[in-house]
């Protein structure tokens, strides 16, 4: 169960780092962001801190999205970035069968196939090499 004020502080999150472009978009959970009543330093984690952790979870799985395309986009060939995000549903939410993309492709699905291992070995090596799963 998402808290109350989820979508208010995932905006204030956003807000956060586009302000700190000079961090080069590296936010942590663990950053000084302020500092409270007290005058003790908060963080983000002070902040996102509910009774479930599901805002955080939600924070760092738009990270690793985010992530994930930057990786696609960078490492893939257009046709293995085409079979992927047709396979996976990555624009429109709606994932494809091998079959489906070879027809419309005009290739053999034992070659959509290929594409399509070759492409995860790929985004596999990458993620391993940069230290980002």
């Amino acid at each position: 169960m998402i808290c109350f004020h989820s979508v208010r502080i995932e905006n204030e999150i956003l807000m956060f780092i586009r302000n700190n472009k000079k961090n080069k978009g590296e936010v942590f959970l663990q950053d000084p962001i302020g500092v409270d009543k007290e005058g003790n330093e908060i963080s983000l984690m002070d902040v996102l801190s509910c009774d479930d952790d599901s805002v955080i979870e939600i924070v760092e799985n738009k990270i690793q999205i985010k992530k994930l395309y930057e990786r696609i986009n960078s490492v893939l060939s257009e046709r293995e970035r085409i079979v992927i995000e047709l396979r996976y549903g990555l624009k429109n939410g709606k994932p494809k069968t091998q079959r489906e993309i070879a027809k419309k492709l005009g290739i053999s699905r034992s070659y959509i196939s290929r594409i399509e291992k070759k492409a995860l070995k790929k985004l596999n090596k990458e993620f391993i090499k940069n230290n980002l799963m």
